[in-house]
């Protein structure tokens, strides 16, 4: 199968949030119609990219694994046809959630980042749902307790907090700055 692109874009050796990042400039150089191939070994950029492109109001097509690498397809969209950018509202500092850890406050820690990164540092505790299967998994979640979304940067668990808002999920807080900064206990498997 041979797709028509009108812009390259390596995103190759790169972690979240750096694959989308350099796919909404990318999106800034091209017209409405036109479409971009990002290329990109970060598996967790599958969901990434679906869940933006959702957020926004592009178009995913769908991506190709070859080897490694994935190359996700983006059509951009036709002025009328953008969302603004949401950002959760509900938010807290690593250093938040690190005080309520140790003060053994009754919460849900989720972390949707792939289960690669969860392996190797994750906060005690926490359930490993990554983003790509939340819609499938949220089930095993309750819509009343407190759940703290974490992912390695915040962009990720911002994505899923909203989705977890709009299925009903009552008390959602987003971490900022995530596992990429965390200073707290961690566990590995």
């Amino acid at each position: 199968m041979t797709i028509k692109v009108d812009k390259v874009l390596d995103a190759k050796g790169l972690a979240c949030p750096m694959p989308i990042v350099k796919t909404k400039r990318a999106m800034d150089e091209l017209t409405s119609g036109q479409v971009v191939e990002v290329q990109s070994t970060d598996k967790g950029s599958l969901a990434d990219m679906q869940g933006w492109t959702k957020n926004t109001g592009h178009q995913y097509l769908g991506t190709i694994t070859e080897g490694d690498v994935l190359k996700h397809y983006i059509r951009k969209a036709n002025p009328n046809e953008l969302k603004e950018e949401m950002t959760y509202l509900h938010t807290v500092s690593n250093e938040e959630l690190l005080q309520m850890v140790e003060s053994s406050a009754e919460i849900t820690i989720v972390d949707v980042r792939e289960p690669a990164e969860y392996s190797f540092n994750h906060i005690p505790h926490a359930v490993s749902i990554p983003f790509g299967e939340l819609e499938n998994r949220m089930n095993k979640l309750n819509t009343e307790q407190h759940i703290h979304v974490i992912c390695h940067t915040g962009h990720r668990s911002d994505m899923a907090c909203q989705m977890l808002a709009d299925k009903g999920f009552k008390n959602v807080t987003n971490v900022i700055e995530g596992m990429s900064v965390w200073t707290g206990p961690t566990d590995n498997n």
